[in-house]
């Protein structure tokens, strides 16, 4: 599955065989970024599609050296689910998502 980084856009996007794009936003901020928005057309849910853009993004935060805000709650589960990525969890949602 080839997850591409729209830097334009401030999103990372899987582009689907049938035309579809699937995709997760995000919100630079100051030595941070927020994933507010994660959206998978629901003919395509259940193929890892979401899981796969989360990790790709989450790599990009962790090379940018970037704390994540999950705003989403795909991210939020992902994350909880996730235990090699905890350390780049915002110290703030660290104890809301209980790790």
């Amino acid at each position: 599955m080839n997850v591409i980084h729209n830097k334009a856009g401030q999103r990372f996007e899987v582009h689907l065989d049938d035309g579809a794009v699937a995709f997760a936003d995000y919100r630079p901020m100051h030595g941070k970024v927020m994933f507010p928005h994660t959206v998978v057309p629901p003919r395509h849910e259940g193929k890892g599609i979401a899981s796969a853009i989360a990790k790709a993004s989450l790599d990009w935060a962790r090379a940018e050296g970037l704390q994540v805000i999950p705003a989403c709650s795909f991210y939020a589960t992902y994350m909880k689910r996730h235990p090699e990525t905890h350390d780049l969890l915002d110290p703030d949602f660290r104890k809301s998502l209980g790790v």
